[in-house]
C-alpha cells in the first residue's frame, strides 16, 4: 500500500489594499461651535393625535399607519398608542402633536411632544 498525500496548503494571498488616509482636521475655533437643537436632532420623529390627557404632564398620543397585508395586497390600519413628555401641559385630547424620541423618562415614556401641529375644536 502507498501513503496518501494530503494536498499541500496554498499559500496565503498577500492583499495590498491601499491604508486609509485620515481625514484633514480642521481647527476649530470656540465661537464657531453650533449645537443642533436636542429635541428634533436626535432620534425619530412622528404625528398622532392625542387620545389622552389626564395624567400630570404626560399625554397618551395614537399613532396611525397602513399596512400592506402580504397575501392579499390590502391596506389595513394599524394603531400603536405612545404616552409622551409634556412638560407645559399644553396638549388637549383631540390635538395633533410631533412627538421626538428621547432617553427613557419614564418605564413606558421616552418620547417628548416637539410641536402641536393643529389644535382641537373647542368643545
Amino acid at each position: 500500500m502507498s501513503p496518501q498525500k494530503k494536498p499541500a496548503a496554498k499559500p496565503a494571498k498577500a492583499e495590498s489594499k491601499p491604508a486609509k488616509k485620515a481625514a484633514p482636521v480642521a481647527a476649530a475655533s470656540s465661537t464657531s461651535v453650533v449645537q443642533a437643537p436636542a429635541v428634533e436632532g436626535s432620534g425619530k420623529t412622528l404625528t398622532g393625535k392625542v387620545i389622552s390627557s389626564k395624567m400630570q404632564k404626560t399625554i397618551a398620543v395614537q399613532i396611525e399607519r397602513l399596512v400592506r397585508h402580504e397575501t392579499y395586497g390590502k391596506y389595513l390600519r394599524r394603531r400603536t398608542k405612545l404616552l409622551a413628555h409634556d412638560e407645559a401641559g399644553e396638549c388637549r385630547e383631540g390635538d395633533v402633536v410631533t412627538i421626538s424620541e428621547c432617553r427613557p423618562i419614564s418605564r413606558h415614556k421616552s418620547w417628548r411632544v416637539v410641536r402641536v401641529v393643529e389644535r382641537a375644536a373647542a368643545q
